[in-house]
């Protein structure tokens, strides 16, 4: 039924201008604005996919995470990121550095973008 068509994610932000110069100047995506029934942005994702981010009067951050980078060095990324102010949420499962390090799963870490929302680092195969 839905396995012949494409499918895409998405989620709210409260800026739209923000989210493109985080996306596209921070995290180096490609990104397209747009308005349609308001100010929207879509990412171009690694390995085809794409993400519609939507600028929402009353947003409220997602409280999971809504996006997920495959990465080849989960701690070398994290650096990278932190050269450009991105800092690493620190939780119960986290190094004091903010990397969840398990044999159970691969090195995985977290941020927030400029609205509040979870968005996820973890270790290739």
């Amino acid at each position: 039924m839905l396995g012949d068509g494409t499918a895409f994610s998405t989620f709210s932000t409260d800026s739209v201008e923000g989210a493109t110069t985080f996306y596209r100047d921070v995290l180096g995506l490609e990104v397209e604005t747009f308005d349609a029934m308001g100010p929207m942005l879509t990412l171009h994702l690694p390995g085809g996919g794409r993400t519609l981010i939507y600028e929402k009067d009353d947003h409220a951050p997602a409280t999971h995470t809504v996006l997920m980078f495959e990465v080849a060095d989960v701690a070398a990324t994290a650096d990278a990121l932190a050269g450009h102010g991105v800092a690493l949420e620190r939780l119960d499962w986290t190094d004091e550095d903010g990397i969840a390090r398990s044999p159970e799963m691969p090195d995985t870490a977290w941020f927030k973008d400029p609205a509040g929302n979870w968005i996820g680092i973890i270790q290739s195969d």
